[in-house]
């Protein structure tokens, strides 16, 4: 996979999950999902990824958990709260921002969109090693093609 590929990827797996978690909040207070409310609650948390994914260079270097995944992380909450709160949702009692919706949301996206890097960048670890012990002997041109490697590539080599 290239470069670009892995970056398209990586952001559509983004927005999935952070619409999965607004899917998932609005599920848990009973609140319905039609197209209008879940884009209601999730567009603040997908504005904030969209500067992030821009800042941080995600294209670019999409499985990296530092400072890519990091970056986009607390991005996302940072202006999805910052939106929520100058468009009056979610305020409790007179709270516009109650501490334990901060937490949630902070530790539930920080999961997965920390988690799924990591799982990924742990797969291709895992392909990468099990290729080099099942490298071939030397001069056998038909085996072990260095360029099908996708730990060759430089945005999204493990360890890197």
């Amino acid at each position: 996979m290239t470069d670009r590929t892995w970056g398209w990827l990586a952001a559509v797996i983004d927005v999935v999950l952070i619409v999965v978690f607004a899917l998932i909040g609005r599920s848990s207070h009973g609140e319905t999902n039609s197209i209008g409310a879940l884009w209601t609650t999730a567009y603040p948390f997908l504005a904030g990824w969209a500067i992030a994914y821009v800042t941080s260079g995600a294209w670019a270097r999409p499985l990296k958990t530092w400072p890519t995944g990091v970056v986009a992380w607390i991005l996302t909450v940072f202006v999805g709260m910052a939106i929520r709160v100058a468009t009056g949702q979610g305020v409790v009692d007179g709270n516009p921002l109650p501490i334990s919706f901060l937490i949630v949301a902070t530790v539930v996206l920080g999961v997965f969109l920390l988690g799924w890097r990591l799982v990924a960048r742990g797969a291709l670890r895992a392909v990468a090693a099990r290729r080099s012990t099942s490298a071939p002997a030397l001069g056998d041109p038909t085996k072990g093609d260095p360029a099908a490697d996708p730990s060759n590539s430089p945005g999204v080599t493990p360890g890197t």
